[in-house]
């Protein structure tokens, strides 16, 4: 049981800390200090219903569907190459980022952004749905490899909404939010091709 929970603990690790929109949502949201908490809970319990969802064979019958894996592959690099290209632009002209900049004041807009961040990125599917869900079939207790998992995305979401904080001075800088968003932008967009290749 320990060594399934570890290895989904692991293996949502590789996969949650590849800068994405998601997390660059939440950086920003706590480097704003505004709804952290209730952003970082969205998004943890968003995962632990995908993952669970594709524990409980939702990946099995999604894959077993060939039209709905083209479709969401598609759609998924899409999104991906479109979320790129939005990162490329913001790295050509950088700013910087301080604590009284604002996004969505309020906690509904605030909420509603992490939710279509979450749920219209075809790509947390893969992630979730479709990988987790097969990998922790392989492991005799599949449950508990769930169960890793989950606790990997609640860690990582609170450390990246609380530890944004400590990144604050850095971030200050347009310079620093020019090399994090070419990251984002080359990410997403070697993820957008990888789906269509």
């Amino acid at each position: 049981m320990l060594t399934s929970t570890l290895a989904g603990f692991a293996a949502s690790v590789v996969l949650i800390v590849a800068i994405g929109a998601q997390n660059a949502f939440v950086l920003r949201q706590g480097l704003r200090r505004e709804h952290v908490l209730p952003v970082v809970v969205v998004c943890a319990v968003s995962d632990l219903a995908l993952i669970t969802a594709g524990i409980a064979g939702l990946g099995a019958v999604v894959a077993a569907r060939p039209v709905a894996v083209t479709v969401i592959r598609w759609a998924g690099a899409a999104f991906l190459l479109a979320y790129a290209a939005i990162a490329a632009k913001r790295a050509l002209r950088p700013a910087a980022l301080s604590p009284t900049d604002r996004g969505p004041a309020t906690l509904r807009a605030t909420l509603l952004t992490c939710l279509a961040l979450t749920y219209l990125n075809p790509h947390v599917y893969l992630d979730t749905v479709l990988l987790l869900g097969a990998v922790a079939q392989q492991h005799p207790h599949r449950w508990f490899f769930g169960l890793g998992a989950a606790a990997a995305s609640a860690v990582w979401f609170t450390g990246l909404g609380l530890g944004a904080r400590r990144l604050a001075p850095v971030l200050a800088r347009p310079g620093a939010w020019r090399v994090l968003d070419g990251l984002i932008a080359a990410v997403m967009a070697a993820l957008g091709i990888a789906l269509l290749v």
